[in-house]
């Protein structure tokens, strides 16, 4: 089968490096042409243009920052869908909303393609890995054949549902782990205020019914006030933009995220939104003018 891949960013490009090492014939797009031709070292084809990656194509992973992007490199003048033949499969792993993946998936259905909206978990850690959580919203038939190589760059594939089923589970993923983090480091904050050793409070809980995937892969980060993005602060507050505004849209108020979401607007103000969205604790620092570090004791 013939792939195509475009966005290659800090998730996409380990996602892409996958597919290229599992012997798949790879062409790449990216408006950073260094990202290309890192690729195109490694053995994928670089295409000029997301018209060309549908045209040498029968599966197109798109892996970029928002829904207008998404639309653009798949619905523009020079997207996807004025290149790729009738058949082909647009595997959108983004986390857009729903009402846009639906609009695209209705786009591409008429010209005689297929859409899965596709979105993932686990950030750039697992996207090295190979582990990434992958929620698909789609056609059973075109989730069976994505599944295989969709298992090239995940562990935890399930179709959720119908269009917008995969983008909807992201929002409720995204609820999860940022109000998580956010409650971590209330927690994180008062014990360190409060003098106690850090680390020993940290192996004191992760074994109890307040450990978690979020905890052990976020507070000893935190502790060595290390906020390098695997999953940036402001791509993390558009991810709660479009659950605010999807609940929004159902009638469903969501009071936690939205607290949630303007500490991150907070931060984004402050000059962090290129941090790690662990970096949230730095809010709470901020407010009881307290840093929380390894040696806080």
């Amino acid at each position: 089968m013939k792939i195509g891949f475009i966005g290659l960013g800090i998730m996409g490009k380990p996602m892409s490096q996958h597919l290229i090492r599992a012997g798949y014939k790879l062409t790449v797009y990216d408006i950073n042409v260094s990202a290309v031709e890192e690729l195109a070292a490694s053995g994928a084809i670089a295409a000029a243009s997301p018209k060309e990656v549908g045209e040498q194509s029968e599966l197109i992973f798109t892996m970029l920052p928002n829904g207008e992007h998404v639309k653009s490199v798949i619905l523009g003048e020079h997207g996807v869908i004025h290149g790729a033949k009738p058949g082909a499969i647009v595997v959108d792993m983004s986390s857009i909303s729903p009402v846009v993946s639906k609009e695209i998936a209705d786009a591409l259905q008429a010209a005689g393609m297929e859409m899965l909206d596709a979105p993932v978990s686990g950030g750039e850690p697992k996207a090295v890995d190979g582990t990434l959580a992958i929620m698909v919203g789609g056609p059973e038939s075109a989730f069976q054949q994505a599944k295989p190589v969709l298992e090239h760059m995940g562990k935890d594939i399930t179709l959720v549902g119908g269009h917008g089923c995969g983008t909807t589970a992201k929002l409720a993923n995204q609820i999860l782990v940022n109000v998580h983090i956010a409650a971590m480091s209330e927690a994180l904050i008062l014990a360190a205020k409060a003098g106690i050793d850090l680390q020993k409070m940290y192996e004191a809980i992760r074994g109890g019914l307040a450990g978690s995937a979020v905890l052990d892969a976020k507070v000893p980060l935190i502790l060595e006030r290390n906020f390098v993005a695997g999953g940036r602060i402001d791509i993390n507050a558009k991810d709660l933009t479009n659950v605010m505004d999807t609940a929004h849209a159902i009638g469903v108020p969501l009071p936690l995220t939205s607290q949630v979401l303007e500490m991150f607007h907070s931060l984004k103000a402050d000059g962090k939104a290129a941090d790690d969205h662990g970096g949230l604790v730095q809010y709470y620092e901020k407010i009881a003018n307290f840093q929380v570090s390894g040696d806080s004791q």
